[in-house]
C-alpha cells in the first residue's frame, strides 16, 4: 500500500469523522440535558436530507437551503419536546425508549409512504468535481461539507461555553435540580437542547444531501455509528463526540483500505468495544 493511498484514507476518513462527530454530538447533548436516548435521532437526519432535496427540487442548492434545513428540525426538535418528551419524563424507563424508538418507527414508515424507498440524489450541486493535491483526490462536496460541519461545532462550543444561556444549558445537564434552585428555567433549557441537537442533524444532513444517497432507511447506519461516536466519547461530552466522530471516520477509512472493505464495520465495533471494555464512561464521559 502506498503512501498516497493511506493520506487519501486520513483525509477521506477526517471528513466523513467530522459529520459523524456533529450527528453525534446531537445525540449526546440531549442525553446530558435530559437522560433520555433519542433513537429516532437516525430518522431526523433522513428527513433533513429529504429536506434538503425537496428545497432542491424547488430550486435551492443545499448550501442555500441549509438555514432552512436547520430551522425545520430546531422546530421540530420543540415539537418532539413538548409533544412526547416532556410527558415521558416522570415515566418508567421502558416507557421512554419506546416512546422514541416508536417515534422512529413511524417517522421512516412515514417516509417510505410519502415518498417511497426509491433512492434520490441531488445532481449538480453548487460545489461539484475535486481539488487534487498531488496524488491526493479530494471531492469537493465532502470538502465543504467537512468543513461546514467544523465550524458548526466550533459555533456549538463557542456558545455552551462562552454564553449564559450556553452555561445555564451546562448547569441543567450536571444538575437539574439545583439549576431550577437557582432560578434557571430547566424545561426551557431542555426543550432549547433538543432544538439545538436536531439543528445540529440538520446541518449534518444538509450536507449529506450533496454527496450521498438520499432514501428512507439512510439514517439507520448514521444513527448507529452516533450511538457508537456517543458512547466512545462518553454520554454528556460535546469534545467526546468531536474525538469520537472523527476517530470512528478514521478508522473506518483506513481499515477499510488495510483489510477488506467489508470489514470496516467490524474495525469500528472492535475498536468500540475495547475502550468501553477498559474504560465504561468513555474516552471523556461524565455518566
Amino acid at each position: 500500500m502506498s503512501s498516497e493511498v493511506l493520506i487519501q484514507a486520513v483525509v477521506s476518513g477526517l471528513l466523513m469523522g467530522l459529520i459523524y462527530a456533529l450527528v453525534a454530538v446531537g445525540l449526546s447533548l440531549i442525553f446530558g440535558l435530559m437522560e433520555i436516548v433519542n433513537f429516532a435521532h437516525g430518522e431526523f437526519l433522513m428527513l433533513a436530507m429529504f429536506a434538503s432535496f425537496w428545497f432542491w427540487v424547488l430550486g435551492l442548492d443545499p448550501l442555500i437551503s441549509l438555514p432552512l434545513v436547520v430551522i425545520i428540525l430546531g422546530l421540530s426538535g420543540l415539537a418532539v419536546h413538548y409533544g412526547i418528551i416532556r410527558r415521558l419524563l416522570t415515566a418508567p424507563m421502558l416507557a421512554q425508549v419506546c416512546g422514541t424508538f416508536g417515534l422512529a418507527v413511524a417517522l421512516r414508515a412515514g417516509a417510505q409512504f410519502l415518498w417511497s424507498p426509491d433512492f434520490r440524489t441531488i445532481t449538480n450541486p453548487w460545489i461539484a468535481g475535486r481539488v487534487q493535491a498531488g496524488g491526493i483526490f479530494i471531492g469537493q462536496p465532502q470538502l465543504v461539507a467537512g468543513g461546514i460541519c467544523l465550524l458548526a461545532f466550533i459555533l456549538l462550543w463557542l456558545f455552551v461555553t462562552r454564553t449564559e444561556t450556553g452555561l445555564a444549558l451546562q448547569a441543567t445537564a450536571q444538575d437539574r435540580q439545583a439549576a431550577a434552585v437557582m432560578g434557571i428555567p430547566t424545561e426551557r433549557m431542555s426543550a432549547l437542547g433538543w432544538a439545538i441537537g436536531l439543528g445540529c442533524v440538520g446541518v449534518a444532513g444538509s450536507m449529506l444531501s450533496t454527496f450521498f444517497y438520499i432514501f428512507p432507511d439512510v439514517g439507520v447506519n448514521f444513527a448507529t455509528l452516533a450511538f457508537v461516536a456517543v458512547a466512545l466519547g462518553g454520554f454528556g461530552s460535546i469534545l467526546g463526540s468531536l474525538v469520537a466522530g472523527v476517530l470512528i471516520g478514521l478508522v473506518e477509512s483506513i481499515g477499510g483500505v488495510l483489510f477488506d472493505p467489508s470489514y470496516k464495520a467490524l474495525v469500528v465495533f472492535g475498536l468500540y468495544l475495547a475502550v468501553v471494555i477498559a474504560r465504561p464512561t468513555g474516552l471523556f464521559g461524565r455518566f
